[in-house]
């Protein structure tokens, strides 16, 4: 008689361990830069066939996985050695952790036997990584590794997401144990954000749904939570149902098409008209913003007894910078579909408001009419707004924009146009650090796949941060197209010295004039180098069309610091001493 051979146990390296339980949990790409601590998880992924991408700089991968995240709600993965690697995530990671996206972070540590007896590379380094991290776990015990595993998704998918942190000592991770097979196993439901949604109270609601009822001009505030939720479809309904427009942060551009009659377009330090249409509301009703400071215009944008309403799924957000008259803790998407079921009057009240919404595609007439000196530019240097007005035209409709620190973010924040609900605006205003552009790019375009297009904006400076990874984009067929603001400057910086300081006062803000369509060149990427606005159509469409390389456009933009904002204002701006522009 045969006898089946036992299946109890699984005999296996802790890295091993962990790349069964992230193959377990659907990840997508992973990135990082791989040393002795964690060799048995490399050689495991290879094994498994797990796409594991080395990155050439730490922090960039962190950028490279916060951009998948963002693009699929799934976690992104990166992963570093001791020491360095481990310190250098800390800047890419704070981005996931305010932005709250979704990140599982693993790093190697010293073995525990011979730890703090002057290890190569050794470093406080959970000391250093806990304040970025939404949790920490550190891996003391070879059999818990996939109970941490499935702890560490979990904790990244749901509440506020945001990154969490998988500490393996070399000697966990080069160490084998006989793990009980039933140990591997998942729960499906924190695989990708948002997980364990929940709502708020009825009670809440009612008042909530009451206060909207009865306003006149309410207008609807929405932040990144919009996308984390993917509240789409409930906050077209509301909006659409109810006569209610919409503005958005950069964060939360695409909770509704920027083309729609209803957007108000983007709100705080840069706007429209939504800024306007703040000030003369009855009833403001935020939905997964923080209202820091760029949203309300350092706290001035929203006077003291405006009704309000807030929707956020952090309790601790709410009256953190604004007065909240009703708070509305839980998910995004279901509370805005409670809210569309408890005010749902037939049409009636956007029948009622008819004449308020009729007022918003005309005023956004008027501000089109006003940008068209940036949006139709034919100057030379290039206007930024001439590029965004091209950019609008081309950008195809499932099309994804990824805007890198600095004045990218702000000119694509108030110019660029999505053309339908979605994510696709990808700027780092988590923690608006430049040298996300290209890592931003990578990121995106392999969680949006070869067929959508994704073009990324990035200054110069920016790009200096991150050209490396040009030959990571080409290694791993991350073929998107990088446009860069040349201006030879820190051009933000340069721009508030000459704001505060005056003409010609400018101090560590230049930059060498540098070709950047010949260095792409020399890293086997295609390159156009742009000086005419007339000629930025085609650049566009050219790179949009490769797609068996990354592409760079070199793009030559206004020297004049005077001009280098985006703001309808900017040209006269005036700030005093120990502000920033608004």
């Amino acid at each position: 008689m045969m006898t089946t051979a036992s299946n109890a146990t699984r005999s296996m390296t802790g890295g091993q361990a962990l790349a069964e339980m992230l193959k377990l949990h659907e990840i997508g790409p992973m990135f990082g830069m791989g040393g002795f601590q964690l060799l048995p998880f490399y050689e495991a992924c290879r094994t498994l066939g797990l796409k594991h991408y080395l990155i050439n700089d730490e922090r960039c991968g962190a950028f490279a996985a916060d951009a998948y995240a963002k693009v699929t709600n799934r976690p992104g993965v990166v992963d570093a050695t001791l020491g360095p690697g481990a310190t250098n995530l800390v800047t890419g990671v704070v981005e996931s952790l305010n932005a709250g996206i979704p990140m599982v972070v693993i790093t190697g540590d010293a073995n525990r036997e011979h730890a703090w007896k002057n290890m190569t590379q050794e470093a406080r380094q959970l000391e250093i990584l806990r304040p970025v991290m939404k949790e920490v776990i550190r891996v003391e015990v070879i059999k818990r590794i996939p109970e941490h595993v499935r702890r560490a998704f979990a904790v990244a998918n749901s509440g506020r997401p945001g990154p969490v942190l998988l500490d393996v000592p070399e000697d966990i991770a080069h160490g084998e144990f006989d793990f009980d097979a039933s140990d591997f196993w998942i729960d499906p439901a924190t695989l990708k954000a948002q997980a364990r949604r929940f709502r708020p109270p009825a009670s809440d609601l009612e008042r909530a749904a009451a206060m909207l009822a009865k306003a006149e001009r309410p207008i609807i505030l929405a932040g990144g939570g919009i996308h984390i939720s993917e509240a789409y479809e409930a906050l077209g309904a509301l909006a659409e149902g109810q006569g209610i427009p919409v503005a958005h942060t950069m964060s939360g551009k695409g909770g509704i098409a920027c083309t729609s009659p209803l957007s108000a377009g983007l709100f705080g330090r840069y706007d429209r008209i939504a800024n306007e249409m703040i000030a003369q509301s009855d009833c403001l009703l935020v939905v997964g913003c923080k209202l820091g400071e760029i949203a309300t215009k350092r706290f001035s944008l929203i006077p003291p007894g405006k009704p309000l309403i807030h929707v956020e799924i952090d309790p601790h957000e709410i009256g953190r910078t604004t007065r909240t008259d009703i708070a509305l803790v839980g998910d995004a998407r279901t509370t805005l579909e409670d809210l569309v079921a408890a005010l749902d009057d037939g049409g009636k009240t956007a029948r009622g408001r008819e004449g308020y919404l009729a007022t918003v595609p005309v005023k956004m007439a008027e501000w089109r009419k006003g940008a068209a000196d940036r949006l139709e530019s034919t100057e030379t240097p290039i206007n930024v707004g001439r590029l965004m007005g091209e950019l609008n035209k081309i950008m195809p409709e499932d099309g994804i924009v990824v805007a890198d620190g600095g004045f990218a973010g702000h000119w694509g924040g108030l110019m660029f146009d999505t053309k339908k609900a979605g994510r696709h605006f990808l700027p780092d205003r988590g923690f608006a650090s430049i040298g996300y552009g290209v890592p931003g790019g990578i990121g995106a375009q392999l969680g949006a796949g070869p067929g959508r297009r994704v073009v990324s904006l990035t200054g110069d400076g920016g790009f200096n941060m991150s050209l490396g990874e040009l030959e990571t984009a080409r290694r791993v067929g991350a073929n998107f197209v990088a446009v860069v603001f040349n201006n030879a400057a820190s051009g933000y910086v340069k721009a508030l010295q000459h704001a505060v300081f005056g003409e010609g006062n400018y101090q560590s803000s230049d930059l060498v004039e540098m070709d950047y369509a010949a260095i792409a060149k020399g890293f086997g990427c295609h390159s156009i180098r742009v000086d005419d606005p007339e000629k930025l159509s085609a650049a566009l469409a050219e790179g949009l069309e490769n797609t068996s390389s990354p592409t760079i456009i070199d793009a030559i933009v206004t020297r004049d610091p005077g001009r280098m904002l985006p703001a309808a204002d900017n040209r006269t701006l005036k700030v005093q001493k120990g502000d920033r522009p608004v």
